[in-house]
């Protein structure tokens, strides 16, 4: 990616939604709603306290998070389409997310 974010800011890519019910039933696109948790793609390198001194990011590149339903900006990179938001738009990292991630059919 040729995206740096500055300050407290986190690129975040969305972890597509499940496109089937427990029983069977398939949900058009139309109908789903956008996943509030992503893996995160880019991270700036921290927020300034008062005093100015630099204060680095708890999330790390490759950990999966959790957000609100309309946090962040939505973008396009590289053909992409991505969030940038705030580190206090994040509510959790989720522990053990490479194990959520859809499958591959």
């Amino acid at each position: 990616m040729k995206f740096r974010p500055l300050h407290d800011r986190i690129v975040v890519k969305r972890i597509d939604a499940e496109e089937k019910t427990a029983g069977g039933i398939i949900i058009p696109d139309s109908a789903q709603e956008k996943p509030s948790q992503g893996e995160v793609i880019a991270v700036g390198p921290g927020g300034r306290d008062e005093s100015g001194k630099l204060t680095p990011l708890d999330v790390k590149v490759g950990e999966t998070v959790l957000f609100g339903k309309w946090s962040g900006t939505e973008v396009k990179i590289d053909g992409q389409d991505l969030l940038i938001m705030k580190e206090s738009d994040i509510m959790g990292v989720i522990e053990g997310g490479a194990a959520t991630k859809k499958k591959a059919a």
